[in-house]
């Protein structure tokens, strides 16, 4: 088991939990922490792992060994959308049945407990069978849209990591549209935002590794949040990243899912500031004070939002800070 730290007041560290037996102390009054943090939501709260400690399910493989003093550098976090941005609305199980019928679905699905990949599956079938399947899948997702919320403590999480100045980036398997009305609502841009436009898409690394190139950082100082095993897990583990698994229903402890052999760095409810506190430190960027590449950010924001929400990305420079404990 990881150690955990937080940083006290003068500045020293102090573990919350460690790989011994020793007990584990008292989660912070809430009068210690910052004034925002203690009007956050309840939810909020209960997912931050040092205010409610307990083990995780799932081993933290290479992170077990590190010590509150080696922390590893994280320069962005690269988020899926539904189910872990927003409120999972789409009824997949209706949808696949709607798109493949009720006997074929259940032969599938009887032979892939972990679930069933509908897009990867219909790119085998004839021209007016993947028109009619597209048709089916484009319904239940304009239904989603038209009951888009945003997953509470999503919005504290991405002004915790601007906070930091850790990038943010999105990657999901909906389309376009989806994206778009995301930013749109609820005002909160990812760049690059990658939607199943932009081919191949997850579990293929290449979209992971298509943002790391453009914010031109490695894999391993990314971390990709979401919550399918099967296509957010396996997207980041094959692009050499880190992983956190969302899970707040548990359904991942079933048997259903062992034939996938793979584990999350990092499993929680929620992706909250606690666990990226476990072991990385704030890492500043690379100064974007050139011109050439400010114009090249922008033109890339230009091109993903349509000029829309570019006004709303500030582009600074960012000044070298002191590592740390990064929480």
């Amino acid at each position: 088991m990881i150690c955990f730290s937080l940083v006290n007041f003068n500045g020293s560290t102090w573990p919350l939990r460690t790989t011994d037996s020793s007990p584990v102390p008292s989660p912070l009054p809430p009068k210690y922490l910052p004034p925002k943090y203690r009007t956050m939501p309840s939810r909020l709260f209960k997912c931050i792992p040092f205010l409610h400690p307990k083990p995780h399910p799932f081993p933290l493989s290479h992170l077990t060994t590190m010590s509150t003093k080696t922390k590893t550098r994280l320069r962005g976090v690269v988020f899926d959308m539904d189910g872990t941005l927003t409120v999972p609305v789409i009824d997949f199980s209706s949808m696949y049945k709607a798109v493949l019928g009720e006997t074929e679905y259940r032969r599938i699905r009887q032979e892939n407990p972990s679930g069933i990949d509908i897009l990867h599956l219909i790119e085998s079938w004839s021209p007016d069978e993947q028109r009619k399947a597209n048709e089916i899948i484009l319904d239940f997702e304009r239904l989603g849209r038209e009951r888009l919320q945003i997953m509470p403590g999503a919005a504290e999480l991405c002004g915790f990591l601007d906070s930091k100045k850790i990038r943010r980036g999105l990657i999901t398997r909906n389309v376009k549209e989806a994206v778009d009305l995301y930013h749109q609502r609820f005002e909160i841009v990812f760049s690059p935002a990658l939607s199943r436009e932009f081919r191949p898409y997850k579990p293929d690394p290449a979209p992971l590794l298509h943002i790391c190139s453009t914010w031109d950082v490695q894999p391993n100082e990314v971390m990709m949040v979401g919550d399918s095993l099967k296509d957010d897990v396996a997207c980041g583990k094959r692009a050499g990243a880190f992983t956190c698994l969302l899970d707040e229903k548990g359904r991942y402890g079933s048997a259903d899912f062992t034939e996938l052999d793979l584990e999350p760095d990092f499993k929680n409810d929620y992706a909250s500031q606690g666990v990226l506190c476990h072991t990385f430190q704030s890492s500043p960027w690379k100064s974007l004070s050139d011109s050439a590449a400010q114009d090249k950010l922008s033109l890339q924001t230009d091109a993903e939002f349509g000029g829309l929400w570019a006004t709303r990305l500030k582009i600074s420079e960012r000044s070298s800070v002191s590592s740390g404990v990064f929480c």
